[in-house]
């Protein structure tokens, strides 16, 4: 049987599946991003998707769905004005105005569980539309 966390606050459980992919991508680098969702008859938290290495902070945005809630990570690379390779992981919070009220509520009391379970993240946004998670934006805040 596969391990999994539970989240006290909601009665959501974290898959072990979603620990180990993270740890993947923070140590091994092996995903770019993951895209977590809550499957609400299980109340388990899953992987929906990952993106290999060489796919983009784009292929996330486009993986995202128009009318549902989602959770997901992406493993910024960038460069400092000293020349030194940084690499910081973002939490995205994405919950467009089309998605359902129940499940934006769901993933809005899920979010600090899961946070806890993956252990490394720098920075969090919060998303309704595509503009308020812009390539811009996350350039901006790794600085």
């Amino acid at each position: 049987m596969a391990m999994a966390f539970k989240m006290a606050t909601t009665g959501m459980w974290v898959t072990e599946e979603c620990k180990n992919s993270f740890m993947e991508m923070k140590w091994k680098k092996v995903h770019r991003y993951i895209v977590f969702k809550i499957d609400e008859k299980s109340r388990l938290l899953t992987v929906d998707k990952v993106g290999g290495p060489g796919e983009s902070y784009h292929d996330l945005a486009a993986s995202l769905p128009d009318d549902d809630c989602r959770y997901a990570v992406f493993d910024f690379d960038f460069v400092t004005v000293d020349n030194c390779h940084k690499s910081k992981i973002f939490f995205i919070a994405w919950s467009p105005t089309a998605s359902r009220i129940r499940a934006k509520m769901l993933y809005a009391t899920s979010k600090d569980g899961l946070r806890r379970v993956l252990d490394g993240i720098s920075y969090e946004l919060q998303a309704t539309d595509p503009t308020e998670m812009g390539f811009d934006v996350i350039r901006d805040r790794a600085k």
